[in-house]
């Protein structure tokens, strides 16, 4: 008989990955073209005159304000602002993606975040809207646009492609809603400040997640235990403290 091919064969190679970006981009741009015509409105309309509907809706909030309310508006007003929206919380979401063995993911929300902090500290310096006088908290300069509603969007959007999982983007949505009231109730913000907060943190996400899309794709794809999770020990050897996707 003929002796066997020993030759290994060669496995078929796996087909391309294509990622469309190109919708998901132009939206985006559309979500930062609104703001800029939303600034451009606030501008020349007069950058201190709210709306009518944003006044109507402030005396609402203002008489409606009550400990129960405020204390979780103060929370939210810590956690989204200030060094802790700077610094920490961006830290323990970098630090967890990173305990989860996601670099890729870890630089794409430090970029991210990075690139809102930019374009939210340049659109209040270039519009330049003054705040609402009923405030309970000490604020910067600039009310337009609100920043910890940009933090709070870029979060649940970075994270909620990151993971992919319905209910990261429902809590998401969930803590940008939160956010965006609480920062009315406060008086720290008027209605389209927030809008344009929301706006600004998707927009952003959105298209600095297009260069990361590919590699983001494969790490998501690829299996993810945290770093202390470790190889069940084998029959008649030791525990295998390889990691996990290290071999």
């Amino acid at each position: 008989m003929p002796e066997a091919d020993a030759a290994p064969v060669a496995a078929a190679a796996p087909a391309p990955v294509k990622i469309a970006r190109l919708w998901w981009v132009v939206s985006a741009a559309g979500l930062l073209l609104l703001v800029v015509l939303l600034a451009l409105v606030i501008f020349y309309r007069e950058a201190d005159k709210p709306f009518g509907f944003e006044v109507e809706w402030m005396s609402e909030v203002v008489e409606a304000r009550a400990p129960i309310f405020t204390i979780p508006a103060l929370v939210l007003n810590w956690i989204g602002g200030g060094i802790s929206a700077i610094a920490l919380v961006p830290i323990v979401i970098i630090g967890g993606l990173l305990l989860w063995r996601r670099p890729w993911a870890a630089l794409y929300f430090a970029s991210a975040t990075i690139a809102t902090e930019l374009a939210v500290l340049l659109i209040k310096n270039l519009v330049g809207r003054p705040r609402p006088t009923d405030i309970l908290v000490t604020a910067d300069f600039g009310s337009f646009p609100s920043g910890h509603s940009a933090n709070a969007a870029l979060i649940a959007t970075t994270l909620g492609i990151v993971f992919w999982r319905a209910w990261v983007w429902v809590v998401g949505a969930a803590y940008t809603l939160l956010m965006m009231l609480s920062r009315t109730y406060l008086g720290a913000h008027w209605i389209s400040d927030t809008v344009g907060g929301m706006l600004v943190g998707v927009g952003v996400a959105v298209i600095i997640w297009a260069p990361f899309a590919l590699v983001l794709y494969r790490e998501h794809r690829r299996p993810h235990p945290p770093i202390w999770v470790r190889d069940a020990p084998r029959p008649g050897r030791g525990e295998d403290l390889t990691p996990r996707g290290g071999r």
